[in-house]
């Protein structure tokens, strides 16, 4: 079994005259990775590695998550293979993962991480939203033979908001 955790950054400002790469989280984006972050925090789930896209916003959403996790940083990673917008590249990624890795949790970018949580998960979702986490477990030893698993978990900020 491996478990696959996807979570799209934070909320991003578009004020700045910056390249893509460098747009920083707004406010409410970094509330909304605390939130959700802390939640996630209550399923003790022991994950073995992170990764994050280089990009500013999302290594910042996986440095939130990293810190409320009280996350150990010898087991994070950046890797160009989660900036991504499709999804090739990020399945990809995944499927060349090590397979002594059971549980990694990846941040990254929309529209890869939607088409991943629906051609992997079991429950459609028409958006993962900013800051928005999506638990899939994998019934397989093998990253590489990864297919249709299960949507364990969804985490959106505006369900911890109501």
């Amino acid at each position: 079994m491996k478990n696959l955790i996807l979570v799209r950054h934070g909320k991003s400002s578009w004020e700045y005259s910056v390249g893509d790469k460098d747009r920083p989280l707004l406010e409410r984006g970094i509330n909304d990775a605390l939130l959700v972050s802390n939640k996630f925090h209550e399923n003790r789930l022991d994950i073995d590695m992170i990764f994050s896209s280089p990009a500013n916003r999302a290594l910042h959403t996986a440095m939130i998550f990293c810190r409320q996790l009280y996350f150990p940083l010898d087991k994070f990673r950046t890797t160009e293979w989660l900036y991504d917008f499709s999804g090739d590249e990020v399945l990809q990624f995944v499927k060349d993962l090590d397979d002594n890795l059971k549980t990694v949790m990846i941040f990254g970018h929309n529209h890869a991480f939607t088409h991943i949580a629906n051609s992997h998960g079991n429950s459609y979702i028409e958006n993962v939203p900013t800051s928005g986490l999506v638990h899939l477990a994998l019934n397989v030893d093998q990253w590489a033979s990864i297919e249709k698993g299960v949507t364990k978990r969804t985490i959106f900020p505006k369900h911890l908001k109501e």
